[in-house]
């Protein structure tokens, strides 16, 4: 996620910050800003990543796009343009229009505007926020979609996947990319969902925010490493920590004092801390390495298949 702070619409607050833990760690990062921290924690590597602005109507979404599509070409990043449901298709083709955008980042808070909450729309349909009138133009343009699917139940949801299922029926030239492996974060909701979607090799997932070495084993075994794409969801996973599970819910420890961070756990714990990208970068190769991934399959998840379905290898 890259955007200019000063296009913040909606001041942050402190019971904003109460409701879930991303509000206290989600402070929009410019892309100087970006290219840094990039540069720090992938030292001596050399780091595109697909950008793309914040999904909420709390920033100014039309300068938050024409800001990412000025400076993702300026480092080379493809990018990505926050899909505001409304538009119509004429509006949606003049985005695409724009070099180096190569698709769409659609979310159901871009549906209307809440200052009081995110999850107002939390429970919509995915037709909500992301219309036949634009998947029609998406096909068309065989663009690139990252699908943050909608519910409680995350991916599992019946509607959910009759929805994704539908999509790729009606639309099989979009590029659709389930980012967090569907918000899939704990194994219980892993094995209600990614089992439904299997044997679509058109299909494709992002491990994204996801630390869970079992969700990881069971996603990479159900899909193969040609469908799975590395992400961070960054800046959001430079905070320090590592994650815990129990069942459906996952438990972020942290030693910040954030006010989701009340079960602390020992200074001598916490002295261990690394970043939760690193964690995220651990589990993926432990995954790795327990199935015997070759190195062209690795690289194939960190670049290759990003690279592939973008255009980038030609």
């Amino acid at each position: 996620h890259v955007t200019n702070p000063e296009y913040r619409l909606v001041p942050m607050t402190e019971e904003k910050r109460k409701q879930i833990w991303v509000n206290e760690v989600s402070v929009p990062m410019d892309a100087p800003t970006a290219e840094r921290c990039m540069e720090i924690v992938y030292p001596d590597r050399t780091v595109r990543c697909l950008a793309f602005g914040w999904p909420t109507l709390d920033m100014d979404l039309e300068k938050s796009n024409e800001y990412i599509r000025t400076e993702g070409p300026k480092r080379n990043w493809p990018t990505l343009t926050l899909l505001r449901p409304q538009w119509s298709a004429e509006q949606l083709a003049a985005e695409l229009d724009h070099p180096g955008v190569v698709g769409v980042k659609p979310y159901y808070a871009l549906i209307g505007q809440n200052p009081e909450t995110r999850d107002q729309f939390l429970e919509a349909s995915i037709f909500d926020f992301l219309p036949h009138t634009a998947l029609e133009v998406l096909n068309d343009r065989r663009a690139w979609v990252t699908l943050h699917v909608p519910k409680a139940d995350r991916l599992g949801h019946p509607d959910n996947i009759a929805e994704v299922r539908e999509i790729r029926r009606r639309y099989p030239d979009i590029i659709l990319v389930l980012p967090h492996f569907g918000r899939c974060y704990t194994l219980p909701h892993a094995e209600e969902a990614l089992s439904q979607l299997a044997g679509d090799p058109g299909l494709y997932f992002d491990c994204s925010a996801v630390l869970n070495p079992d969700v990881l084993r069971l996603a990479f075994e159900t899909f193969g490493p040609q469908q799975i794409l590395y992400g961070t969801d960054n800046p959001i996973f430079y905070m320090r920590g590592r994650r815990q599970w129990d069942g459906r819910k996952y438990i972020n420890r942290t030693s910040y004092p954030f006010h989701f961070n009340t079960n602390r756990e020992s200074p001598e714990i916490e002295a261990t801390y690394t970043l939760f990208m690193y964690e995220a970068l651990l589990a993926i190769r432990q995954t790795c390495e327990a199935l015997n991934l070759t190195r062209e399959q690795v690289e194939a998840i960190f670049c290759g298949n990003a690279e592939r379905l973008i255009g980038l290898d030609q």
